[in-house]
């Protein structure tokens, strides 16, 4: 039983940890070293520009499906554009 009570509370550390912490991007970073626009990137992945412009700006998050195109998009690694930092 204490084991279970061990693994509870960890879990639930760990859990509180992960609930403070955010996912970033480097895309404008990114697009201004390459000067690509937004509304290339947009119509290569195939979102509407303002909502790109929402992720670029880190006001919106994106799916999974969206970041691994992007990263295809952008020949790199989803690690090399994303990152979960604390939500300061």
């Amino acid at each position: 039983m204490w084991l279970w009570h061990m693994c509870f509370w960890y879990n639930r550390l760990e859990i509180g940890v992960i609930n403070s912490m955010v996912v970033k991007n480097r895309l404008k970073e990114i697009m201004d070293e390459r000067g690509l626009k937004q509304i290339w990137l947009a119509e290569k992945i195939g979102i509407d520009r303002s909502t790109l412009s929402s992720v670029i700006a880190n006001r919106k998050g994106t799916n999974l499906e969206t970041a691994m195109r992007i990263a295809h998009v952008l020949d790199l690694k989803m690690e090399d554009i994303f990152e979960l930092v604390n939500d300061d």
